[in-house]
C-alpha cells in the first residue's frame, strides 16, 4: 500500500464526512441539540474481503453489512433481539418451526419490497456448495432442515427448510429444536439479498455502482484498503429516525498511526489501541476512551494435521506450551485494556453460561512452568533432548506481533523452543491459516449469537472455521446433544474440559473492547457484549 495515495484518497473521504447534512434539531427521544453535522468515521483495522452476506466471515466486514443489509432480527444497546425486517417471530412447536412477520414497509434501495422469498433465496444461496460460502457451515449448524445434506452437496438447495408462505411470512423448520435459532439470525450469513441484482452483476453485485441493498446505509464508495463511505438510505422503513447521515470506514493498520489521526480529529472511533496505552488515554481523556466486555476470545490454534509438526500430535507438547504462557503477563503488562485471562475457551461473559474451573487455571504462574518442563522432557524435547522449531503466523497489527513476541520468549527461555514468527496482511493470513500452513496461529473468535454453543462448536470436527483440524468424537457427540438439551451446560462443561485435557487449543484471553470514541458521538452500545454497533443508532450531539 502507498501511503501517499492511501492519505491522499482518505482526505477526500473526510471532507466528504465534514459537510453539514442535518439541521441542527433535538434527538427525538433524548431532547438532546443535535450537531448540524451528522457524520460518523470509525478506523478499520483492515480491509474487509467481501461484504456479500453469503461470503462474509470476519468481524469488518460484518460492521458494514450490519449497516446496509438488515436481517430479520436485529438488536438494541443491551443486545436483546428487537425487530428488523421481521415484526414477531415465535414457534408454535417447541422450537422446531420458527414464523416470522416481515413488516411490508421493508424496501430495496431501489424501492422495490423486501419479501420472504429474498430470505430463502439468500439462505439456499449461502448453503450451495455453488457459492462457496466459508460459512455454509454456519446454515448447517442452524439445523434448518437439510442444510446437511445440501452444504455436502448431496441435496438441492431448493430442499432447504426455508419457505416463503406468502410476501410476507417466512417460515423455517429445523431438524432440531433450536430455542436460541432467532438470535442467530443477526449474524450476516442470514440477511437477505436481492436475487435479480445479483444475477445480473455475478461477483461484482456489491460494488457501489451495483449494490441494491435494505438496510439504513447506502454503500457510496470503496477504495480497497483505503476508506468506504455508506449514506443514509432514503428508503429504509425507519429512516425517519436515523440521524447520522454519512459513514466513513477508513482502513489503518498501524495502531500508533491511528491513535494520532484519531487525537488529530479525522476520527470518531478508533479500536484497537496501541497495546498497552489503554490506562494513559484513560487519564488522559476520560470522556472519551471506554473498556468493556466484549464476547470473543483470543488464542493460539494448534495445526493438528499429520502435514503439521509431528511434535503437536503429543500432548505433553501441546500442554507445556500452554501452561508456559504467562497470561497475566499479557494482559496486565501488554495489553492493559480489561482483558482477563484465560484457561478455557467460551468467553466469560457468555449469556448463561457458568464458566467451568479449569485445574490448571487454578495453579501459580511457577507450578504451570514447572509441569510445563516437565511435560516437555518427558516428550523429549528441550534441554537434552531433541531441539523444537515451530512457525508461528499472525496478521498485522500491533498488539498482534507484541502477544507473538512475549509468548515465543516464553517458550524459549522455559523450554528451548525455536519459534519463527511470520507476519502477513488479514486476507492472505485467513487464507495460510485455513489451508493449515502453521504450527500455531494467532486466532481469535467473536461469538455469531450470544450463547456458549457459538464457541465450543468451533472445535467440533467438521466446523467450517476449525482450522487446526480438531477432532474429538465426543466433544461432537456432547454438541450434538446439547441442541436438544433443556440445560447444556452439562454439556458445556465437559466439552471445556475435555479441550483443557487434550490441550485443542491455547487460550490467551478473554476480551474486553478498549477504544476510544469522541464525546459528542451518543448511542453507543456500551451493555451489547458482542458490541454490534449499528450506525442508525448513533448520533452526534451539539458542542
Amino acid at each position: 500500500m502507498k501511503m501517499k495515495h492511501f492519505f491522499a484518497s482518505s482526505a477526500t473521504a473526510l471532507l466528504l464526512a465534514a459537510t453539514p447534512l442535518l439541521a441542527a434539531g433535538t434527538h427525538p427521544e433524548t431532547g438532546e441539540a443535535l450537531s448540524d453535522n451528522q457524520t460518523f468515521t470509525y478506523r478499520m483495522m483492515d480491509q474487509f474481503p467481501t461484504i456479500d452476506p453469503a461470503l462474509n466471515e470476519e468481524a469488518e466486514g460484518h460492521k458494514v453489512i450490519r449497516d446496509i443489509f438488515e436481517g430479520l432480527i436485529i438488536q438494541d444497546d443491551q443486545g436483546n433481539l428487537i425487530p428488523g425486517v421481521a415484526t414477531e417471530w415465535s414457534s408454535p412447536d417447541g422450537n422446531k418451526t420458527w414464523v416470522f412477520k416481515l413488516r411490508p414497509e421493508a424496501k430495496w434501495s431501489n424501492g422495490e419490497p423486501v419479501t420472504a422469498q429474498d430470505f430463502v433465496y439468500a439462505w439456499r444461496r449461502a448453503a450451495d456448495p455453488d457459492t462457496a460460502s466459508p460459512y455454509s457451515w454456519y446454515v448447517e449448524l442452524s439445523q434448518i432442515e437439510n442444510a446437511g445434506a445440501i452444504v455436502a452437496g448431496d441435496a438441492d438447495p431448493e430442499t432447504l427448510g426455508v419457505k416463503a408462505l406468502d410476501d410476507h411470512t417466512l417460515e423455517v423448520t429445523l431438524e432440531t429444536p433450536l430455542p436460541y435459532f432467532p438470535a442467530m439470525t443477526t449474524y450476516a450469513t442470514f440477511a437477505p439479498v436481492p436475487q435479480k441484482v445479483v444475477e445480473e452483476f455475478g461477483s461484482e453485485w456489491t460494488k457501489p455502482e451495483n449494490i441494491v441493498s435494505n438496510g439504513a446505509y447506502k454503500l457510496t464508495e470503496l477504495v480497497p484498503n483505503e476508506y468506504n463511505t455508506r449514506v443514509k438510505s432514503d428508503t429504509y422503513w425507519n429512516a425517519d429516525e436515523t440521524i447520522i447521515e454519512t459513514v466513513t470506514g477508513i482502513v489503518i493498520n498501524d495502531d500508533n498511526t491511528a491513535l494520532t489521526r484519531y487525537k488529530a480529529g479525522e476520527m470518531d472511533y478508533d479500536e484497537p489501541l496501541p497495546a498497552g496505552q489503554y490506562p494513559a488515554l484513560l487519564a488522559e481523556m476520560p470522556d472519551q476512551a471506554h473498556s468493556v466486555p466484549r464476547l470473543c476470545s483470543y488464542y493460539y490454534a494448534i495445526n493438528f494435521r499429520d502435514s503439521a509438526n509431528p511434535a503437536l500430535s503429543d500432548v505433553r507438547v501441546r500442554k507445556a506450551l500452554s501452561y508456559a504462557v504467562d497470561r497475566d503477563i499479557i494482559v496486565d503488562q501488554v495489553l492493559k485494556g480489561g482483558q482477563t485471562a484465560a484457561y478455557n475457551f467460551a468467553h466469560e461473559k457468555t449469556a448463561g453460561f457458568e464458566m467451568p474451573t479449569i485445574d490448571y487455571g487454578t495453579w501459580t504462574q511457577a507450578d504451570r512452568d514447572a509441569k510445563a518442563k516437565e511435560l516437555m522432557t518427558e516428550a523429549g524435547y528441550g534441554e537434552g533432548g531433541e531441539p523444537l522449531e515451530l512457525k508461528l503466523i499472525y496478521n498485522t497489527s500491533e498488539a498482534h506481533k507484541a502477544i507473538a513476541t512475549v509468548l515465543a520468549q516464553m517458550w524459549k527461555q522455559k523450554l528451548g523452543v525455536n519459534v519463527t514468527m511470520e507476519n502477513m496482511e488479514w486476507q492472505t493470513y485467513l487464507e495460510v491459516r485455513k489451508e493449515g500452513n502453521f504450527d500455531v496461529a494467532r486466532s481469535a473468535w467473536c461469538g455469531d449469537y450470544n450463547e456458549a454453543s457459538t464457541f465450543l462448536d468451533l472445535v467440533t470436527t467438521t466446523h467450517g472455521s476449525n482450522d487446526g483440524k480438531y477432532s474429538n468424537a465426543r466433544v461432537d457427540e456432547l454438541m450434538a446433544a446439547s441442541k436438544t438439551s433443556m440445560d447444556p451446560q452439562a454439556a458445556y462443561t465437559e466439552v471445556e474440559q475435555i479441550l483443557a485435557d487434550e490441550m485443542a487449543i491455547i487460550p490467551i484471553y478473554h476480551y474486553s473492547n478498549a477504544f476510544l470514541l469522541s464525546a459528542d458521538i451518543k448511542g453507543w452500545p456500551y451493555d451489547n457484549v458482542e458490541q454490534n454497533w449499528y450506525s442508525k443508532d448513533l448520533y452526534r450531539v451539539a458542542e
